[in-house]
């Protein structure tokens, strides 16, 4: 299934019914007044939010949703029939603005949250309504009150625990398929993950965290230059970011600088970013020259007051270690996760 993470679809909520004018006309009674009844009430437009859903694909290509007006007052003062309310489902960690104004309306971040986005309108009063000892026979009624209508912007923000981040082709793919389920797409060049995909990871006892891996950022994320601004919203909802950094090429800038740049792309973007816990980590640990140049890496990071871990998630050597420096930081009531103390890890998968 394509994954669409931003959609733009138009409400309209029923309008309500008219009011009735209609008079009493009996055999042997002479002066039956006035007897319209009222309109239905037009029906409105829920969004809901489903951990069912994944993607806003459904509402890319069905962009108009209208709910039916109310039925119209009769005679006898009978009410006409409200109609039945329209609800679109969503996936959770969908925003709803305004798509004219940019108002945020609702952040459906629950499952099962709803938000009535659009209310439809009152029926109109009947005849009988407006009957009073000086004016015994109105004939006059009230006409619906519209229903709302708008564009609404939709914008899909991802769930997740961890978030994992880096420069394009550092690893991050290979690193979510080796600790979870997820099988993201891998390749040995630049933005092989055109969409972001989640994993669980689970450890401890029946416990788990998800982890989304994030497409590749690159230097001007945050005005759009690659695919920075599509994803980075994805980042925005996670508790614990995994700051992957390759240092195997020879054109590499250097584990600190590739460290700043991704962080600077973070801040500019939104400043809450730069707020949240980082573990970073050197990936492709089963490269000698990746071996070599972490030594010297670490002391730069710890000068900083930063741990730098390293591993390969070719051969699952310092994998282990990763996830537990993401689990103290999820869960820091849970006792610290050590070999042998009984909370359990992922099994290490088979290449």
């Amino acid at each position: 299934m394509k994954f669409i993470d931003e959609a733009k679809i138009y409400v309209k909520a029923g309008d309500g019914g008219r009011g009735c004018v209609s008079f009493r006309r009996e055999k042997f009674v002479p002066r039956g007044g006035p007897d319209g009844g009222d309109g239905g009430r037009g029906g409105d437009v829920f969004i809901r939010a489903s951990a069912g859903r994944r993607t806003l694909l459904d509402l890319k290509y069905r962009q108009h949703h209208v709910a039916k007006h109310g039925g119209h007052g009769e005679g006898s003062k009978r009410t006409g029939r409200g109609s039945d309310d329209v609800v679109i489902v969503v996936p959770v960690g969908t925003v709803i603005r305004d798509a004219e104004t940019g108002e945020l309306l609702a952040d459906l971040a629950a499952d099962g949250a709803v938000v009535v986005i659009a209310k439809g309108g009152m029926g109109g009063r009947g005849n009988a309504r407006f009957a009073t000892a000086v004016r015994q026979a109105p004939r006059f009624a009230q006409p619906g009150i519209p229903g709302e209508e708008k564009w609404l912007a939709l914008e899909l923000k991802l769930l997740a625990d961890v978030g994992i981040i880096g420069l394009p082709n550092v690893g991050k793919s290979t690193f979510i398929s080796r600790v979870s389920s997820a099988r993201p797409k891998i390749a040995d060049y630049p933005f092989t993950t055109l969409v972001p995909h989640l994993g669980v990871v689970p450890y401890g006892n029946q416990q788990s965290f998800v982890i989304a891996d994030i497409p590749g950022l690159i230097e001007g994320a945050h005005e759009g230059l690659g695919m920075g601004v599509q994803f980075l919203r994805h980042v925005e909802r996670t508790s614990v970011l995994l700051h992957i950094i390759d240092i195997s090429q020879e054109s590499s800038r250097g584990a600190w600088r590739d460290y700043e740049m991704i962080n600077r792309e973070l801040g500019l973007f939104s400043p809450e970013m730069l707020k949240k816990p980082q573990v970073v980590a050197v990936g492709k640990l089963d490269i000698p020259a990746t071996r070599e140049m972490m030594k010297k890496n670490i002391d730069i990071f710890a000068q900083k007051g930063i741990d730098l871990h390293g591993f390969s998630a070719a051969t699952g050597e310092g994998v282990q270690e990763a996830l537990r420096e993401l689990i103290a930081r999820i869960d820091p009531n849970l006792p610290p996760v050590r070999e042998g103390n009984g909370t359990a890890l992922p099994e290490e998968r088979r290449s």
